[in-house]
């Protein structure tokens, strides 16, 4: 293996996209099969469990989430995602584009976030205001706790932001009284392999705050705090069930 042109190499293509590594924040895990084979061509991406931040040549902060990959197109100052959830903080008047599916923000001295998964994205407004413009659709204008869903189609619905949903960015997940099957939902999206559980335990809801690193932790927090019992055939495949009842086969 030629290391040291490997090693050039990497560097050609840090200086191409004028980036500086801000901020790696590792995760725990690192199957990136998990990845759709699309988004290895991608030139910036996360595997499942990990989040990552850069510092662009302008100074804007870009923020990757668990299984995300992004393009960059700086020429055009615009950002790609492809795929999973991003946030973008631009503290300059210069702005920056965000293309997500069928939409487009202009981010200028205002913080957002997208995701995007199931054919839906949503654009949440952390700071400022910011200009989005629908394919063929009309251009909205979306402010501080303004969030914006899209559909493929192109249709969108306007809500309000959850204060806790971009916590993300500090490693956690803070929720109040979200059904289980809900969060666990969410917490699979930090874990590879499969996590699995028993309608019946969407019942039950959950509070607290989460470490998104250590989703192990988050497991036995249910177990100890819930009628739950957690059955792993490995760590990469775990299934809750009621307390007392064998895991469903298959």
């Amino acid at each position: 293996m030629n290391v040291a042109g490997s090693t050039q190499a990497s560097r050609r293509t840090m200086l191409k996209y004028g980036l500086a590594l801000a901020v790696a924040v590792p995760g725990s895990g690192l199957l990136g099969w998990q990845l759709p084979l699309a988004a290895w061509s991608a030139d910036l991406r996360t595997t499942v469990g990990e989040r990552r931040g850069v510092r662009l040549a302008d100074g804007s902060v870009l923020q990757l989430n668990t299984a995300t990959a992004v393009n960059l197109d700086l020429a055009q100052h615009c950002v790609r995602l492809i795929e999973g959830e991003l946030a973008l903080s631009v503290n300059h008047a210069r702005p920056l584009h965000v293309d997500f599916g069928p939409a487009r923000v202009t981010v200028g001295q205002a913080q957002v976030s997208v995701r995007c998964d199931d054919r839906v994205c949503r654009l949440s407004v952390l700071y400022g205001t910011v200009q989005v413009q629908i394919k063929h659709g009309m251009a909205l204008a979306l402010h501080y706790g303004d969030q914006l869903t899209v559909y493929a189609d192109g249709s969108g619905a306007m809500g309000r932001l959850d204060p806790h949903a971009p916590d993300w960015r500090d490693g956690v997940l803070n929720v109040t009284d979200v059904p289980l099957g809900e969060f666990l939902r969410e917490v699979s999206r930090y874990r590879p392999g499969v996590l699995r559980w028993e309608p019946a335990l969407e019942s039950h809801t959950v509070s607290g705050t989460f470490p998104l690193h250590d989703t192990d932790s988050i497991l036995a927090y249910l177990a100890a705090n819930f009628p739950v019992t957690v059955q792993a055939r490995s760590r990469y495949w775990v299934t809750l069930v009621s307390r007392g009842k064998p895991a469903p086969t298959g």
